[in-house]
């Protein structure tokens, strides 16, 4: 039908596959009668509810409750270099300290970067939460320890590229030293599917069972976003759509 075939269209544009493009028309055909599938605003709608069905969240993003066994909610993002992580743990900070008054403490590893614990120090001074720097596997336990009455605990890790298998190896020492309670590898919107595919795969050492997307301001099409929460069966925690802290970051929905 030529208002099905619009949203179809509409869909390949987006750089959605055409094999995933061709399931949501195909399902939305089975489901609209013959009028409805003459009413473009009836077969937008039921395209737009067939993709959300594809995509999952974290339902229980945003919401920091003490963890099971007694520790603060600990939550560790990594992720290569250049997505937003430090920026992306200044936006959580903010929005756990402010918005749901809980106590936050920071740690970074971060120590590589020219500048970059200064950066995330600025950020802690302005929302008033404690920060704490860890070069060492040890050293993360004891930062933890400093930080036992948070009701969270954010970890911002250093960038690693993907092909480095020996740094990412270290960086999942510190990881599995902070024990944390999440972890949600943090992907650039603005990547092209074989990199974020790559990115996930290099990354499985780290056992990260979230994704938070960075940049969807900066993305041309949306389309490989749905292509890669389908691969990938992670679900996703938080989308980021520009650069403001502590604006421009919310939990993932379906719609």
């Amino acid at each position: 039908p030529d208002k099905l075939f619009k949203q179809y269209l509409a869909l390949l544009k987006q750089q959605v596959t055409a094999e995933l493009a061709e399931k949501i028309v195909e399902q939305v055909r089975e489901d609209l009668d013959e009028q409805q599938l003459d009413d473009e605003q009836a077969v937008k709608e039921a395209v737009h509810a067939k993709i959300a069905s594809l995509i999952p969240t974290d339902q229980q993003a945003g919401r920091i409750e003490r963890a099971p066994d007694g520790r603060p909610r600990t939550i560790a993002l990594v992720g290569p270099t250049g997505v937003g992580k430090t920026t992306t743990i200044a936006k959580l900070a903010a929005t756990f300290k402010l918005k749901h008054r809980k106590k936050v403490a920071l740690i970074t590893i971060d120590t590589y970067r020219i500048a970059a614990v200064d950066q995330l120090r600025t950020y802690a001074n302005i929302i008033k939460v404690p920060l704490h720097v860890a070069l060492s596997p040890d050293q993360m336990v004891t930062a933890l320890k400093k930080c036992a009455d948070a009701d969270v605990i954010l970890i911002d890790t250093v960038g690693r590229s993907p092909r480095d298998d020996a740094r990412l190896d270290q960086l999942a020492e510190f990881v599995r030293a902070a024990r944390p309670h999440e972890i949600h590898l943090v992907l650039a919107s603005t990547a092209s599917e074989s990199v974020m595919l790559e990115t996930i795969r290099r990354f499985a050492r780290l056992k990260a069972d979230r994704i938070i997307l960075t940049k969807l301001d900066e993305a041309v099409t949306f389309g490989v976003l749905l292509n890669v929460a389908r691969r990938v069966r992670k679900k996703l925690s938080y989308l980021t759509t520009g650069q403001e802290v502590p604006q421009q970051i919310e939990p993932s929905q379906p719609d």
